[in-house]
């Protein structure tokens, strides 16, 4: 009879401590807030622009030389000073802006409607994967954009 009473009471000395126990040591519950992806958003538009050119100052050289030579054949005496000087400064700015025309890049701005209601215009060099309408996220502060499930 002492062997039994012994095991029910070490029976339920070890039950409430396991209550006690794991009571103590749960963790609490989970928060339950949704936080809004602060990098996302949906695409408005995708849309390609030309971006002009910078000048070097080689095509302002190049005219101006090429000018003058062509304005060096015209006319004698001062006619011919005047079409010189005519010529490399037409032929300047001629360079100028042929350079620039070589140098244009096309480049595409997406304009992205955040999460957050912020509307951000981002610029790329290369086409961008991503269409009006696609739910994209920023990545690596708007330098590549991510699809993102809806």
């Amino acid at each position: 009879m002492q062997i039994f009473l012994v095991r029910l009471l070490m029976t339920i000395a070890g039950a409430a401590a396991f209550t006690c126990g794991s009571n103590a040591q749960s963790p609490p519950p989970p928060a339950t807030t949704t936080s809004a992806c602060e990098s996302c958003g949906v695409v408005r538009s995708v849309n390609s622009f030309q971006e002009r050119g910078q000048a070097s100052g080689l095509g302002v050289v190049a005219g101006g030389v090429l000018g003058g030579v062509l304005g060096h054949q015209i006319g004698s005496g001062r006619g011919n000073t005047v079409a010189t000087v005519a010529g490399v400064g037409l032929g300047a700015v001629a360079g100028n802006q042929v350079e620039k025309n070589v140098n244009t890049k096309t480049k595409w701005a997406v304009s992205i409607h955040m999460d957050n209601g912020a509307l951000r215009t981002l610029n790329y060099s290369n086409p961008p994967t991503v269409a009006a309408g696609d739910r994209v996220k920023l990545i690596d502060g708007g330098r590549r954009l991510a699809l993102v499930a809806p």
